[in-house]
């Protein structure tokens, strides 16, 4: 049973704001653990939530931001307390969020913030060196760190001198929220605006509160992750999460925290199930299990639905520029229907079309997989040639997944489009790795492609043409890329070749890359 309100709190939220639903919770549950940090055994309950993200917004007001104006929050996940009082402040303050991926290289960082123009960044010590080089670069005023060392950025602790009495710079449904950016070193990086009226996946709710946790692990720049900070409570739950993902000490924590809903991303699906716990651990308390960010193996998903029976398992399809509109494989059709990633959610729409023609397809007959939910669309960020080419005029995003519906209208996946490589959950665009080879003064020609992985789904492939009388290799490229590339956008496999194949128009025939690169006689190379 859920406790009482207290003296004069209200029975629902007051508004439809992320932010609105945080201050309910700090009045009727205040000393509540609203989101705990596994990893450093640390809590934050809603009152010092809603409080700290108070006075955080009076510092960015006191700063120079004003409605409309970005901050960046470059942060660490193991900072993950900062970082969700830092979002909340954000909004209170009336200005924008900017997540940025901690794996990108200074340049990429630099590449990213020159568009977003954030007036103040917010980071954490390990990388508060780059953040006040980059802020430097591209305009931004100030710098907000968690220990800042000797660069001269603001400390974290400079906001406990504020006021965390309520604070809220007012903000209509239109006003702009986050800013998520999914590419970007090469020409005009895509941020993909989201706006307070189609921020939420989960409307604002006086929720049941069962104290029962939601396990999460994603990065919380992500999506996925960014949308882990208001669900959880939403449902009535608190969050749990991870900034560091171990298979083992992930079974430790389920039987010891019980969680109620797990998520995953399929990378992390499939370590749990090749896992030696997997068949004995004590899997028994959660009630739903969402694995997103990529494709699943429909065997992986089978083997985790058949190991917690008690649970709803489904691998979700959805896009950052989808917004709330998402495809679930209802629980009792996964026997059924392998291979599907499942129906649209209520009120969202689906339809296949011709990739060249956008004429509909019939049931079974491949096309290009268009989505639309009512009027939340959203739009790139100062980019309007890149909205128009993906949105059309009356509201279907353009997927660029090629896919077909059945007779009973489930939805299947079978490639892409768009010339995108997911690697563990994580968007590589084959573009911007063969911008970076095509740098080395040794290459003449670079491809890209994505090659099967048996734990992350796909990895980075690159098939390069060496300049005639040149010498280069593996291991010079992988170096290069080190230096220009994130991690995860690095090629773990080489293929030098003398020529690439090509149609009659000259384009490069991706598609025998790939074939090639799942030949089993060819070996991982490359860091």
């Amino acid at each position: 049973m859920s406790p009482p309100a207290g003296p004069g709190a209200p029975d629902a939220p007051e508004g439809p704001l992320l932010v609105d639903q945080l201050r309910f919770m700090a009045r009727r549950w205040p000393d509540e653990v609203a989101y705990r940090d596994l990893d450093a055994g640390a809590g934050i309950t809603f009152a010092q939530w809603d409080a700290t993200s108070n006075r955080a917004a009076r510092w960015l007001a006191a700063h120079g931001v004003g409605k409309g104006d970005r901050v960046a929050v470059y942060m660490d996940s193991d900072h993950c307390l900062q970082w969700i009082c830092a979002y909340a402040a954000v909004h209170k303050a009336g200005a924008v969020m900017v997540p940025v991926n901690t794996r990108l290289t200074p340049e990429e960082v630099r590449t990213i913030l020159a568009h977003a123009q954030p007036r103040v960044v917010v980071t954490n010590e390990r990388l508060v060196g780059t953040a006040c080089e980059v802020a430097d670069a591209v305009g931004a005023a100030h710098v907000l760190s968690v220990g800042t060392g000797p660069t001269g950025a603001h400390e974290w602790s400079e906001i406990d001198d504020c006021d965390d009495a309520r604070f809220q710079v007012p903000v209509a449904p239109g006003d702009m929220a986050d800013i998520m950016y999914t590419s970007g070193t090469t020409g005009l990086p895509k941020g993909v605006l989201v706006r307070h009226g189609n921020v939420a996946m989960i409307p604002n709710c006086a929720p049941h509160w069962s104290g029962a946790g939601w396990l999460h692990g994603a990065p919380l720049f992500t999506f996925a992750g960014i949308s882990f900070v208001y669900n959880p409570m939403k449902m009535g739950l608190r969050g749990l999460y991870m900034p560091r993902f171990d298979v083992d000490r992930w079974f430790d924590v389920v039987e010891r925290e019980r969680p109620g809903m797990i998520f995953m991303v399929p990378a992390m699906a499939e370590l749990v199930t090749a896992h030696p716990r997997f068949p004995t651990a004590d899997l028994s308390s959660p009630f739903a299990v969402s694995i997103g960010s990529a494709p699943l193996a429909p065997a992986t998903l089978k083997k985790l639905q058949d190991r917690m029976p008690q649970a709803t398992v489904s691998n979700s399809y959805g896009l950052t520029e989808a917004g709330p509109a998402y495809i679930v494989m209802p629980k009792e059709d996964l026997d059924r229907k392998p291979g599907s990633v499942g129906k649209p959610m209520p009120g969202m729409e689906v339809k296949v079309v011709g990739p060249d023609d956008d004429a509909p397809r019939a049931a079974n007959e491949v096309g290009e997989l268009l989505v639309r939910l009512g009027d939340t669309r959203r739009e790139y960020y100062r980019d309007d040639a890149a909205t128009a080419a993906t949105w059309t005029p009356d509201g279907w995003l353009r997927t660029g997944d090629l896919a077909y519906l059945d007779d009973e209208g489930f939805v299947y996946i079978v490639g892409r489009i768009k010339d995108v490589i997911i690697r563990g959950g994580n968007n590589v665009y084959a573009t911007d790795v063969e911008a970076v080879l095509l740098e080395h003064p040794q290459v003449q020609e670079a491809a890209v492609v994505g090659v099967p992985h048996p734990v992350l789904g796909e990895d980075v492939g690159a098939f390069v043409v060496v300049r005639p009388g040149a010498a280069c290799d593996e291991e010079e490229l992988a170096a290069f890329c080190g230096r220009h590339l994130a991690d995860y956008k690095r090629p773990r496999r080489f293929w030098f070749v003398p020529e690439l194949p090509r149609n009659a128009t000259g384009k490069v025939m991706k598609h025998k890359l790939r074939e090639r690169a799942a030949e089993p006689a060819d070996r991982p190379t490359g860091a």
